[in-house]
């Protein structure tokens, strides 16, 4: 049985939509008959509209408002300052039987075949304190894959179309790959008008654009009913995970490295939905995810270069591998310049640097190690034993590669 396909079907009667049986077949790689029987098996009566009613252009607000918790009286005010010139009982019956079905509703956990499905969201205006009481608002960009529970997680300055598609580029390298469809709420840099009842949502055209070239379809849910992201809403719940770290920075950069410790804590944590570590899952999701486009396609979408402050470490962190640099430029900002193959560390205009990509979460080259440790705890050791000891020290990190 295709728990997938059966459980999309059970979320598509719900929300009273018949669904296209073959694209559904196509995208899904299976028969078209094994879409239509599922959908038809204990049908939930799709409910139509026999005659017109004084309510139709209504609806869809009235909905929104009920969504709310706002009351039959106040939406029957509401709508006759738009127009509604109907009887207040007619609204109240129609207020009702949406309040029944919405009881009668259980929530689906989406189940999900391995690379099929991801889901996104933000946690919005996080506030944390550093050591020296600076108040940093922070946003969290979450992605999740539906068959693993691999979430990718990044704090970010703002929520612009722009930081949302650089986030999601993150993402599929974290993951090594693009799920086929990815959900999203409402959000604005996403569509351009929002799902409803009554009315599909309408796609915001750069991205479109930016989903057809990375390689997945959008599925927006409908506002309101947040229940079709569960798995994300539940994710965001674990962002109380960067509370206790109130008071246990200085920078915004050991902030961004908390939250990738977090993210790493939390995928090697058993999920209590799968009983199995979301890491140990990805290695079999990620046979089944799209390939990445080709950096030159990705470089297309950004013209903000990326930027960071060298560490104490005299090292600049990059998809959570850091890389080295001459000590001599610990704290200044540089930019990255990243390609398929390898990262250009640039200061001012100048290369000051450059290294391999690498899944390595320490990078250095020996003269940088060097120099590193001339500057350091053996800055009083002779040159020889100082190279000697870097010399030694990459090859161990070469071990552990």
């Amino acid at each position: 049985m295709r728990k997938d396909i059966y459980e999309r079907m059970k979320m598509m009667k719900q929300e009273g939509v018949k669904p296209n049986y073959a694209e559904i077949a196509r995208r899904w790689n299976c028969d078209y008959r094994t879409v239509k029987r599922y959908f038809e098996q204990d049908v939930i009566p799709i409910r139509k509209i026999t005659k017109p009613s004084k309510l139709d252009p209504y609806r869809t607000i009235i909905e929104e408002k009920v969504n709310l918790g706002c009351t039959a009286s106040s939406i029957y005010h509401f709508i006759l300052k738009k127009g509604y010139d109907g009887k207040e009982t007619i609204l109240r019956d129609y207020v009702r039987s949406i309040k029944v079905e919405g009881e009668q509703k259980a929530t689906i956990r989406f189940e999900t075949n391995p690379g099929l499905q991801a889901q996104v969201d933000w946690k919005e205006r996080m506030k944390l304190i550093n050591r020296n009481g600076e108040i940093f608002e922070i946003n969290i960009f979450l992605m999740l894959l539906g068959y693993s529970r691999t979430k990718y997680i990044e704090l970010t300055i703002d929520r612009n179309q722009e930081t949302l598609m650089m986030a999601m580029i993150n993402g599929f390298r974290y993951f090594q790959g693009v799920p086929k469809e990815i959900i999203f709420d409402n959000m604005k840099t996403v569509v351009d008008q929002s799902r409803t009842n009554y009315q599909d949502a309408v796609i915001n055209e750069t991205f479109y654009q930016f989903s057809k070239d990375m390689g997945f379809e959008v599925w927006s849910c409908r506002a309101f009913r947040p229940q079709t992201k569960g798995k994300v809403e539940a994710l965001a719940k674990l962002m109380s995970r960067l509370e206790p770290y109130n008071n246990e920075f200085d920078t915004l950069e050991e902030l961004e490295e908390i939250v990738r410790e977090v993210m790493n804590d939390i995928n090697n944590d058993k999920s209590y939905a799968t009983n199995e570590r979301p890491l140990k899952l990805l290695e079999k999701e990620k046979e089944y995810l799209l390939p990445l486009p080709n950096q030159e396609l990705i470089n297309n979408y950004f013209t903000k270069p990326i930027t960071r402050i060298v560490t104490k470490e005299s090292m600049v962190t990059y998809m959570n591998n850091k890389y080295s640099l001459e000590p001599k430029y610990i704290g200044k900002i540089v930019n990255l310049e990243v390609s398929d193959t390898q990262i250009k560390i640039i200061y001012g205009k100048e290369i000051i640097a450059t290294h391999k990509l690498s899944k390595r979460k320490f990078n250095y080259h020996q003269d940088h190690m060097v120099s590193i440790l001339k500057s350091d705890a053996m800055r009083f050791k002779k040159d020889e034993e100082i190279e000697d000891f870097a010399k030694k020290q990459l090859e161990l990190y070469d071990k552990f590669k």
